[in-house]
């Protein structure tokens, strides 16, 4: 007897097997594929629970099948890490079984999970006494606790504690010690609390700055701030707050209306001096058209809102015409001032309006934009009249017995005519990052390919001009790269990259995130948790910072794909990189949450359940498109999605075993670490979906409907 562990050493050996345990020879690819698992697993049989009543111990039967994600994920996660197999090896006798060899033993495992949980799922674990009986189940765990989630080794030594101590109570009260074990594994309700208090915290600070007449946040000046709109779509949606969505949607409609937006050449100004979103401060930022972009695809997709997809598209016409350098990159930004005077670019006078349009044009859009003779707004200076109007949409009816495209084109010409602002022509790695997940995530909603493509080329040329000598580069211009990246510049190009692979399901892009992000944190990553804003070699101090500014906070935008990373790779120490984001900045959320939306947004989504897809077969017959449009029409910030080709197989091998079936287009759905049978069906999948989330949007051809 081992003294120390008070266990065999007859167990002990066997807990120690260096090439295979005892499912080596079977018949089974799932099984199999467990064969060099350090867990002491062994195929169902009688003599399994005859040995487990000698050793007196529990059993645990893992079910799963050979393409289930969630198991692969389980099984290099936490059934090839030898401290893993040495806790469930001393605490229990364990069965692994093909729910595909043996479906009525997982018939019956899942009535059991069912009736424990309230559901069920795989991979599915259930927990036994040697006579059989189930007294707790669950699907997946990570290795250590997570997000208030009991981890595995947590839950085996809880179990071992109450088998030695309360075993009369164990099998007299199997349900109800069930029902209480799997509140203790959901995390202890103060863990639960810290974190979803800090959300709604954040919502309802948000909420009493909200602006119900006018939109929008506090008071003058009023600032776009779209993190804030993301977080408000999310919280709606996964929180079921349509007070949330609604004032999310309403300040996407006053800033598209009013003199912020650029009714005439796309895109938008930086900021509203007043309440009304009326006069702006006339610069153009790079940042701000990304993550406006971005806003306004999230709202037609919660909403159907067809005036956001106008918006949308006169957005990316002023990127791709205006902001795209030749090479496919974005520049920075266009100066608010040309002449030496503030928005004169961009400002009309009625008598310019009357002599560019026919007399019943010009006295609709003079009513439309309410254009005055004496200008719409007063020179900050004097206080004096300007003869000078800004286009402020105050009656929409006025136009729509014109044709307004054309209008707008004609009045674009006779713009460009004038002196245009100084355009920054130097491109930033940051902002990039931010454009390339903008497109990439507007042409996946609206089924623009096109999009796809230019984001493609931007993240084209960051990787070949800005990736070098295995670190990444702030600034490119007129040639050459410069200056070291900071955080910014890895979160949000990894964002950009997992965005444009969602789009377009290439592995590379997906590579080259987890490439970027494994370097991120080798070289960022903090002792205490979070990451460094850059490697200050030159600096007194290397600030670790939350805090949201004109753009959600690098450590923000990094927890978020980390955790998206952590499951699309199934990489523990990608979500325990995020977790420690979480905890490091757990004052933070507490105290001033308003400051930290998007880490919020963050936080949200991890405790959220999570929807993996991955699919496989021919994505262009008819099938596959129906089962893209299901995927890409909903607003789901759960999502991660694969396609089960040879490239995403090689860096992602839990996936090598998700083949279409009967050479058809086939879906295979995770939810909530469970996964369900894979499905040929487009109504399956929309089923499915909708059967994993708080609310689905569905899209027609065209413009969206509810």
């Amino acid at each position: 007897m081992n003294e120390r562990s008070g266990v065999s050493m007859e167990e002990t050996a066997g807990r120690h097997l260096s090439d295979a345990n005892r499912l080596a020879g079977s018949s089974s690819p799932y099984l199999r594929q467990h064969a060099g698992n350090p867990v002491n697993w062994q195929p169902w049989s009688e003599a399994v629970f005859a040995e487990a009543l000698r050793l007196n111990k529990p059993v645990l039967v893992s079910i799963g099948y050979s393409t289930c994600h969630w198991c692969h994920v389980m099984e290099k996660e936490s059934f090839s890490d030898p401290e893993v197999a040495d806790e469930l090896n001393r605490t229990f006798v364990c069965i692994k079984v093909d729910r595909e060899e043996r479906p009525d033993l997982d018939a019956i495992y899942m009535r059991a999970a069912q009736s424990l949980t309230g559901g069920g799922g795989w991979p599915l674990h259930v927990l036994l006494t040697p006579e059989k009986k189930p007294f707790y189940a669950f699907t997946y765990l990570p290795k250590e606790d997570r997000f208030g989630r009991m981890g595995l080794m947590s839950l085996s030594r809880r179990i071992a504690t109450l088998w030695r101590d309360d075993r009369e109570r164990i099998e007299r009260s199997a349900a109800a010690l069930g029902r209480a074990l799997q509140e203790q594994a959901s995390g202890s309700q103060e863990q639960a609390d810290i974190g979803m208090a800090g959300v709604d915290a954040g919502y309802r600070a948000l909420m009493k700055r909200y602006d119900a007449e006018w939109g929008g946040f506090g008071t003058a000046p009023k600032f776009p701030s779209p993190h804030q709109l993301l977080f408000l779509f999310r919280h709606g949606i996964l929180a079921g707050k349509q007070a949330a969505i609604q004032a999310a949607t309403h300040t996407l409609r006053a800033m598209q209306k009013g003199g912020m937006h650029d009714h005439v050449g796309g895109g938008f100004h930086r900021y509203s001096t007043d309440r009304y979103w009326h006069l702006p401060h006339f610069e153009k930022m790079l940042y701000d058209q990304a993550m406006l972009l971005i806003a306004y695809t999230e709202g037609w997709l919660v909403s159907g809102d067809a005036s956001f997809r106008e918006t949308v598209e006169n957005l990316v016409r002023y990127l791709l015409g205006r902001m795209q350098s030749p090479e496919g990159a974005f520049y920075t930004a266009e100066d608010a001032d040309s002449q030496g005077q503030e928005g004169l670019y961009y400002v009309w006078s009625t008598a310019e309006i009357r002599s560019l349009l026919e007399a019943r044009e010009a006295d609709a859009v003079i009513r439309a934009f309410g254009l005055r003779d004496q200008g719409n707004y007063a020179d900050e200076s004097t206080g004096g009249t300007t003869g000078r109007n800004v286009l402020d949409l105050i009656d929409g009816e006025a136009l729509s017995a014109l044709n307004w495209p054309d209008i707008r084109t004609r009045l674009l010409s006779a713009r460009d005519r004038r002196p245009r602002p100084f355009r920054d022509e130097k491109i930033l790695c940051d902002w990039n990052g931010l454009a390339i997940a903008a497109l990439a995530k507007a042409g996946r909603a609206f089924r623009q390919g096109e999009w796809i493509r230019q984001a493609a080329r931007a993240g084209a040329f960051v990787m070949r001009h800005l990736w070098q000598a295995g670190a990444l580069k702030h600034r490119w211009f007129q040639g050459e790269a410069g200056i070291d990246a900071t955080l910014d510049d890895y979160a949000f190009l990894v964002w950009g990259l997992i965005e444009l692979h969602q789009a377009t399901l290439d592995a590379r892009w997906l590579e080259a995130a987890g490439m970027l992000a494994d370097v991120m944190l080798e070289r960022l990553a903090a002792p205490e948790g979070g990451l460094y804003l850059a490697n200050g070699n030159d600096l007194i101090a290397r600030p670790v910072e939350a805090y949201d500014g004109a753009l959600p906070s690098g450590n923000a935008v990094a927890m978020q794909s980390l955790l998206r990373l952590g499951r699309l790779f199934g990489r523990d120490d990608f979500e325990r990189a995020a977790m420690s984001i979480v905890r490091r900045f757990a004052s933070v959320l507490e105290q001033a949450p308003l400051s930290a939306l998007h880490l919020l947004s963050g936080m949200e989504l991890a405790h959220a359940p999570s929807l993996e897809i991955v699919l496989a077969g021919p994505d262009d017959s008819a099938t596959g498109k129906a089962m893209r449009r299901i995927i890409d029409g909903a607003f789901l910030p759960n999502l991660t999605i694969l396609r089960a080709d040879a490239a995403t197989r090689q860096c992602i091998p839990s996936i090598r075993q998700h083949e279409p079936i009967g050479h058809k287009a086939t879906a295979y759905v995770c939810d909530h670490f469970r996964c369900h049978a894979p499905t040929t069906d487009p109504a399956e999948l929309e089923r499915l979906i909708a059967q994993s989330t708080a609310l689905t949007i569905r899209r027609d051809e065209g413009v969206g409907s509810r």
